[in-house]
């Protein structure tokens, strides 16, 4: 009995640890902010309950919707060229190449380079006057192109920016989906005849599904958090067009105070992705017989 009591004891200490990270720095938040959405608070001065207040004002924000609108923008650019892209390269360091760990080791590096560092420097290539991008064109007799000062062409800047950053990961994902393909279809399919093409859509996509959904739910949870790249390039503008969801929340909290309503926001907004995600899993997965 004391031997398992004693088992006990260090199975409660070493769970601890994990106990007190959930209460203070997941449970804790969770129910303030919800406590949060009934209140108005702007930090210094007490609580003012308000009821449904917050939600009222939540359905009446235009520029809220704006910033959703931006966001779903960003997403339908960003996820079909990251799945494009990374499902190519994947194709590509799948195949028996020289050098293919250098390739792997320098297509994810982006990823774990910082992503205000990366966003810094996309600014420079942005640059109207001065950036790399429009010097090219410049020199090949084109006009500039206000790539982050253009409302039009902003969003879609920052979509290529944050493809470029995060498409490494995607890769990574996709190899091990592709390497997983028992190559004895492959074989079977050659010796029917099968093109590249062929084999590609009848062998490799539907046993890839699996990894395909996940990249796209990853894709989507990772776009609709879309903050560092706005804020740093162009804080939102020009004209609100880059506004973002999780930008506007934060300006909510941290720049006007009005953090009951930012709560009200962030729990909107949580449902809104869980939303999106239970129908990316309806349409998009599919069981692989």
């Amino acid at each position: 009995m004391k031997k398992l009591k004693t088992k006990k004891l260090v199975g409660y200490l070493l769970v601890s640890p994990y106990v007190v990270h959930f209460l203070v720095f997941i449970a804790f938040p969770v129910v303030f902010s919800l406590v949060l959405v009934f209140h108005r608070w702007n930090i210094i001065g007490p609580m003012e309950f308000v009821g449904f207040k917050n939600f009222v004002r939540l359905f009446h924000d235009r520029l809220f919707f704006r910033s959703l609108i931006n966001t779903f923008i960003f997403l339908v650019i960003h996820i079909p060229l990251q799945i494009v892209v990374a499902l190519f390269f994947a194709e590509l360091l799948n195949q028996k190449l020289r050098f293919q760990g250098f390739f792997r080791a320098a297509y994810f590096l982006p990823v774990v380079v910082s992503g205000v560092v990366v966003t810094m420097l996309w600014q420079q290539l942005y640059g109207f006057d001065t950036g790399l991008l429009n010097r090219l064109l410049v020199k090949l007799g084109l006009q500039r192109v206000g790539w982050l000062t253009d409302p039009n062409i902003a969003m879609p800047s920052i979509a290529l920016m944050a493809t470029w950053k995060n498409v490494g990961l995607y890769i990574v994902l996709f190899l091990a989906g592709l390497q997983s393909v028992p190559p004895h279809y492959y074989e079977a399919a050659e010796l029917e005849g099968a093109s590249h093409w062929q084999k590609f859509r009848y062998i490799t996509l539907p046993l890839i599904n699996p990894t395909i959904f996940m990249v796209v739910v990853l894709s989507t949870i990772g776009g609709f958090s879309l903050f560092i790249e706005p804020y740093i390039m162009t804080g939102g503008g020009p004209l609100n067009s880059t506004l973002s969801a999780v930008l506007y929340i934060y300006k909510q909290g941290f720049f006007y105070y009005h953090m009951g309503y930012a709560a009200t926001l962030g729990f909107f907004f949580a449902a809104l992705i869980m939303l999106v995600v239970l129908i990316q899993k309806k349409f998009v997965e599919k069981e692989v017989a």
